[in-house]
């Protein structure tokens, strides 16, 4: 007898807990205790928790083990177009026939208990991970760290934390202390634990977790430093110099992921740091789009997509468009509620020249246009709404055909995007 589809068993997996997110780690330790402990039986754990720049940082470390010739389970969330890219199995993404029977094995195993959607299905994850071999797990938080569904591995190889900003709010505090905390929960006795970028405050909640915990700090400014010269990346830290190439993602804030990303593989003693910077690749992470139904709408725009959702990101992606080529630039944006809308949209007001805000397709949580546009026009940037982003290109073009056109707002409507635009 055939086994349904995974998105069959996804959706029976939503129903198992009324709350989207709920941190506790008892129903994942039942789980894991049902099905024998995957987590115990993974290759050498990197576990990676920060605000911004995890899955970045993750794909750098993951091109500069696989450059050097390892493999890597990886684990990231959420998913832009199908929920087989959360989970990469000795490096190629899981296949459907993989995928159906750990989610099956995973919810028959849970009994009709309850659980959320992010526990169970990282927990598949693991169970998928402990039945292939490779030589390095990567696993990346899916919220703050502490409490969250992946921390559940007493002795990683290394943990890593990149830069912390405020964001989830609810969840995880309302101040940067607080926050920092949640994130530096997952530093364990003894692993050596790599840090980018930090605010002061934050910085001091992870040195004093990291006293507690006997373990030793690889950070940025301290143990290592990473700055751009001359059209290359320079790396630095208590071993020598790295002269690399720059990040083939885009910004300024990814050196400073690279070099996370290198501290990591120096601490692992594994890997090829120029493959990490030259080879990685992360959707959503300003990538332009060259191809698809929206490029056939807008043959001569210049069209990026962007999934970054809080200020921090939002400081990042104006800086990015204050590097590029003097151009016309329009913002397509879509937000969740649980974002600080004004806080996200304030530095990019003085980069683009209007917003043309949209609701998130399929998303409950969505911010309705009207409000986006609202809160644009609070921070001086010039707004009207429109009812798809297809829609939204097709009427900037209309008026400025070679126009740079920037998608942002939420990894929800990257997702819906990159679905639609084929």
């Amino acid at each position: 007898m055939s086994l349904p589809g995974s998105d069959v068993i996804l959706e029976r997996m939503m129903a198992l807990h009324p709350k989207i997110i709920d941190l506790t780690l008892d129903r994942v330790w039942r789980l894991l205790t049902a099905l024998d402990h995957p987590e115990a039986k993974l290759p050498p754990v990197v576990h990676i928790a920060g605000t911004n720049g995890k899955g970045s940082t993750l794909a750098m470390i993951r091109a500069g083990l696989e450059g050097a010739g390892l493999s890597c389970h990886a684990y990231t969330s959420p998913h832009l177009a199908r929920f087989h890219e959360r989970i990469r199995i000795a490096g190629d993404l899981i296949e459907e026939d993989a995928l159906s029977p750990v989610l099956d094995e995973c919810y028959a195993a849970n009994n009709q208990e309850t659980i959320t959607y992010f526990e169970i299905t990282t927990i598949a994850a693991m169970l998928a991970f402990s039945r292939k071999p490779a030589d390095f797990t990567l696993m990346e938080v899916g919220l703050g760290g502490r409490l969250d569904a992946t921390n559940v591995f007493e002795a990683p190889a290394v943990t890593v934390i990149t830069p912390v900003d405020m964001d989830h709010q609810q969840f995880l505090g309302d101040t940067l202390p607080k926050i920092a905390g949640e994130k530096a929960g997952i530093i364990k006795r003894s692993v050596p634990c790599v840090v980018g970028p930090q605010h002061d405050p934050a910085m001091d909640v992870i040195e004093a977790r990291a006293a507690r915990m006997g373990a030793p700090l690889m950070a940025y400014g301290q143990q290592w430093h990473v700055w751009e010269e001359r059209g290359r990346l320079i790396y630095q830290d208590e071993t020598g110099l790295l002269d690399l190439p720059l990040p083939a993602l885009i910004g300024a804030h990814q050196i400073q992921n690279a070099g996370a990303a290198i501290a990591t593989l120096r601490v692992l003693q594994k890997g090829d740091p120029d493959a990490a910077t030259r080879d990685a690749l992360w959707p959503a992470r300003m990538q332009r789009l060259r191809q698809g139904t929206l490029i056939d709408i807008a043959p001569q725009a210049e069209l990026w997509l962007d999934g970054g959702h809080n200020p921090a990101a939002g400081d990042a992606l104006a800086a990015v468009l204050a590097d590029l080529p003097k151009r016309p630039t329009h913002l397509v944006c879509g937000m969740l509620n649980t974002k600080d809308i004004t806080g996200y949209l304030r530095p990019l007001a003085a980069q683009a020249r209007e917003l043309i805000a949209v609701s998130i397709p399929g998303e409950a949580n969505t911010v309705p246009a009207k409000d986006t546009a609202t809160a644009a026009q609070s921070v001086g940037l010039p707004a009207r709404t429109s009812a798809s982003v297809t829609d939204a290109v097709a009427q900037i073009v209309a008026t400025d055909p070679t126009a740079r056109i920037l998608i942002c707002g939420s990894l929800y409507l990257a997702g819906a995007v990159l679905r639609e635009n084929g």
